[in-house]
């Protein structure tokens, strides 16, 4: 489970420079900018096909995979928004994160 994690973290490190790492350079154009993406989202796969093959191998099915990718991608997402783009952290994004964090726990529940 922590390969799995670990590797879904690392590859959500990768897809969120790829998605918006860019915004802050407007002055690049936009072709350069989806190719760049594209080199960056490469690396990405390269960790989150594994992680989900290991996931999927350690007991984790389809549906609660797709779920624990969701909330890393939030949270590599606030930091990143927080630390590079510079935009603050509101309350209501801390009680969206909770609402989804219920939707986990339902998810593994048995």
């Amino acid at each position: 489970m922590l390969k799995t994690v670990a590797l879904l973290v690392l590859s959500n490190v990768f897809m969120t420079f790829a998605w918006y790492g860019h915004l802050k350079q407007t002055n690049v154009a936009l072709w350069k900018v989806v190719l760049i993406s594209w080199g960056i989202a490469f690396f990405e796969y390269c960790l989150m096909v594994p992680a989900n093959r290991a996931g999927f191998l350690n007991g984790f099915n389809g549906f609660q995979l797709k779920i624990t990718q969701e909330i890393i991608t939030l949270v590599v997402f606030a930091v990143f928004a927080v630390f590079y783009l510079k935009e603050p952290f509101q309350t209501k994004y801390l009680l969206s994160f909770l609402f989804i964090l219920g939707a986990v726990y339902f998810a593994f529940k048995k």
